[in-house]
């Protein structure tokens, strides 16, 4: 059943952190009935066990209302730098249609490696330091660019390239910073703590219980691996991870400025 499952998480990729939830409450139900058979329920429900179901119910919605702060940042980076690019690639098409010059044509290759660049970077395959030699790397250009067009437009290009650098560093903080790691580690052992006792936890019917036992359980745990996969929205090499940033406007861009090279210059 589980490999149905995971097959239809592949075409559904909603569905993956409910599949990666379910061998845990599984393994849950497989103790509870153990308890249950031997009569080691020792626990009765109490006011106080739904209190701390409550709190850990708040601390889990404190943390998602952080990490989605940060996410909703996040999703504007690939179109901030997309557009970026475009427009400092645009320069260059101005120039080179008017002066045809080589260091133009070599610019507008150097805006073509910088979309592979931070792609690459996006995957871990470079490292952020990389990424920003290359921005500085631009400086050359802006140079040769002062006897070949107007000096605003060494004024926007110097803007633009404060811009990526600007992308580059929040993307990069965001994705090597944890939101509260004290607060995850917590709310995992409150999860951690109220699943043991909800094995041990004596609910007449048996029925009933396992009902709850599941639904209080699958609850808990999807949350805290719900805000663990936000909290990290460019991590394109960490399986198991479903709410990844989608890159596509970088490689839309990428596409855009390759076929205008290739018409206009070659």
């Amino acid at each position: 059943m589980l490999k149905t499952f995971s097959k239809f998480a592949k075409l559904h990729p909603r569905w993956q952190l409910a599949i990666r939830t379910i061998p845990f409450v599984i393994v849950i139900l497989a103790f509870k009935s153990v308890t249950h058979y031997y009569g080691y329920e020792i626990l009765t429900p109490t006011s106080l066990f739904t209190a701390i179901i409550s709190a850990n119910i708040f601390l889990i919605s404190f943390l998602l209302s952080g990490v989605l702060s940060d996410y909703k940042e996040s999703e504007k980076i690939p179109g901030d730098l997309a557009t970026s690019l475009e427009n400092l690639a645009d320069e260059g098409f101005i120039i080179y249609n008017n002066k045809k010059t080589i260091e133009s044509k070599e610019y507008l290759e150097h805006i073509l490696g910088m979309h592979k660049d931070i792609l690459d970077w996006f995957y871990e395959k470079k490292k952020a330091s990389y990424v920003m030699k290359e921005i500085f790397k631009f400086n050359d250009f802006f140079y040769k660019f002062e006897s070949q067009t107007q000096p605003n437009f060494i004024v926007k290009l110097k803007q633009e390239q404060t811009n990526l650098r600007r992308i580059i560093t929040r993307a990069h903080t965001i994705r090597r910073t944890s939101f509260l790691g004290s607060g995850y580690a917590i709310a995992e052992i409150i999860t951690f703590i109220l699943s043991i006792a909800m094995i041990i936890l004596k609910i007449e019917p048996f029925y009933e219980s396992i009902f709850f036992v599941s639904f209080v359980s699958f609850i808990l745990i999807y949350m805290v691996f719900f805000i663990k996969d936000l909290d990290n929205p460019f991590s394109y090499v960490e399986e198991g991870l479903t709410e990844e940033i989608p890159l596509q406007p970088i490689v839309n861009s990428q596409k855009r400025i390759q076929k205008m090279y290739d018409s206009l210059v070659k």
